[in-house]
């Protein structure tokens, strides 16, 4: 029997405010050498202090909002959450109840051999706990309150989702929206982003029992843990396991590859939520929300689907320069489009019958090859294009155009100036390059006498010995060209 996984994820997202939510204190949570050192008798939870609403925190909720096609409404207010827990020093949790910031949306995410529309319930803005220390070893726990106080974004998504590719795209697509919006680095591996997964698995259009996934540190393990809870439940509804499904919590061991059980859940906990009686209602939303939304910028599924309309670039291009990395936006998509602009420039201009495509493809592949060997070091667009138009035209050989682009990045000079200096150019004068392919002959005899009994592979061993013996310099399309001429004699 088939069943039907079910699956609705909760996504905490540290915000990447100045300073903390409700307090002055510095939000510096992960670079601070230090615990306790970015507190304050607010964020301490001393009696008698007051909060003071973060301006920028809720801006940028909003924003996120708007680029999940959330509605905003008139209205939202803050509320009171209540639990005791050791990493709590007010005893409760000011959050979002039942008016949140943003209302019900959408994001697109791909999974199952389609890219499906899925359903936002909310998105609301809290603040974030301390965080507890274990020693190895000891019998005690300590207490670190840098992050408490922190803004933290929460998105719920309806259970639209039905597995585990399609739950870590939808994480991934929210960092990239994230780190685009510039309202959080969303990095799992450092904790600015948290997943929580709800599945269940049912063989009719009902719902099975909800088990939860706690503390998922990586896309990897959303993907896994779910495809593991898939299994697992599947095998215990046909009865093949001996285990029967139960409402808990369960956690994930990624070096075993399985969810474990931590708690079992009788029944929902009630937070005792009432609004919160130290900070005002937010108002005006939709007015605030119309001036941000000039703010938002190309989003990646509108950029990458831009790139391959009006570049024709290839997709796995398309998802390395348009995906955002932990500090800003999409640099080297930003890049691309600068050197596109300069080669078309030149196109326009130039006497040269050079091809766009050919133009496109070549700095494609630079960027995607030689690129991350230098960080976040580049050319100037300008350069870059000129680099390009100088492949492009056979002036300088791919090795010689590796060497080239290393310079161009340590020196900051123009590509031509580099040739010239360091003598790069590439040779193609049939006359100046017969002599070493007559000595590569010559030298050769046995793959000379392979090539000429139809081994193919054996002409490209004579024109590797041209290219070594020239220093990479010369032309391996006119090399080869030369061999073939003479080999046929």
């Amino acid at each position: 029997m088939r069943y039907k996984p079910v699956i609705g994820l909760e996504i905490h997202v540290e915000l990447k405010t100045q300073s903390k939510m409700f307090c002055a204190c510095a939000n510096g949570f992960g670079l601070e050498k230090e615990p306790n050192v970015n507190i304050c008798p607010v964020c301490s939870g001393q009696p008698g202090t007051l909060p003071v609403i973060n301006k920028e925190a809720v801006l940028m909720v909003l924003k996120t909002g708007l680029a999940l096609n959330c509605q905003i409404p008139d209205n939202a207010k803050f509320d009171r959450k209540n639990y005791f827990y050791p990493d709590l020093p007010k005893g409760y949790q000011i959050s979002q109840y039942d008016q949140p910031l943003c209302g019900p949306g959408f994001l697109r995410a791909s999974g199952n051999g389609s890219e499906e529309k899925i359903g936002i319930r909310r998105v609301h803005l809290e603040e974030d706990t301390g965080k507890l220390v274990h020693p190895k070893g000891a019998d005690h726990s300590l207490v670190d309150f840098n992050r408490a106080g922190v803004p933290l974004m929460e998105l719920v998504t309806e259970p639209d989702i039905t597995s585990g590719a399609q739950a870590k795209n939808f994480c991934q697509e929210l960092q990239q929206i994230s780190r685009y919006l510039g309202v959080s680095d969303a990095d799992m591996e450092k904790g600015q982003m948290r997943c929580e997964v709800n599945i269940s698995i049912s063989a009719d259009k009902g719902l099975g029992t909800k088990v939860e996934i706690k503390n998922l540190n990586s896309f990897r393990a959303v993907e896994r843990s779910i495809d593991y809870e898939i299994k697992r439940q599947s095998e215990a509804l046909a009865g093949n396991s001996g285990e029967k499904i139960i409402q808990e919590t369960r956690g994930w061991d990624d070096a075993a590859g399985i969810t474990f059980s931590q708690r079992t859940k009788e029944e929902a906990h009630d937070y005792r939520y009432f609004p919160e009686p130290d900070l005002p209602p937010l108002t005006q939303l939709p007015s605030l929300s119309k001036q941000l939304s000039a703010e938002i910028p190309e989003l990646p599924a509108k950029k990458r689907e831009r790139f391959a309309k009006e570049y024709g670039s290839p997709e796995l291009f398309i998802s390395f320069v348009t995906s955002a990395g932990d500090s800003q936006g999409p640099l080297l998509a930003d890049y691309f489009e600068q050197t596109v602009s300069e080669l078309d420039k030149y196109l326009k201009t130039s006497a040269d019958k050079l091809s766009r495509d050919r133009c496109l493809r070549i700095a494609e592949n630079y960027i995607m090859t030689e690129f991350p060997k230098y960080k976040k070091a580049a050319p100037t667009p300008e350069n870059y294009a000129e680099f390009v138009k100088l492949v492009v035209q056979n002036i300088v050989s791919s090795s010689g155009a590796q060497t080239l682009l290393s310079e161009m990045i340590k020196t900051g000079a123009d590509p031509s100036h580099i040739i010239k200096e360091k003598d790069l150019g590439q040779v193609s004068d049939e006359e100046e390059l017969n002599a070493a392919v007559l000595e590569a002959i010559s030298q050769n005899p046995g793959p000379v006498a392979d090539y000429k009994k139809g081994k193919q592979p054996a002409l490209m061993f004579l024109v590797g010995k041209v290219m070594a013996a020239t220093k990479g310099k010369a032309n391996p399309q006119v090399v080869r060209k030369i061999l073939e001429k003479l080999l046929a004699e």
